[in-house]
């Protein structure tokens, strides 16, 4: 399961650009589809453990 970045900004309460620079510097790993950017659900799990 994969989630979009408007579905990861509530979950750690934190704002669009905020997502996008975690997602940037590899904080939170993503995959790309197509133009659409997707957080696996274990990337989320990863990042929480941190």
């Amino acid at each position: 399961m994969t989630l979009r970045v408007e579905d990861l900004m509530p979950i750690l309460g934190i704002g669009r650009n905020t997502a996008y620079e975690l997602i940037r510097s590899g904080q939170i790993r993503s995959v790309r589809i197509g133009r659409q950017i997707r957080i696996p659900r274990e990337a989320l799990l990863e990042f929480l453990r941190k």
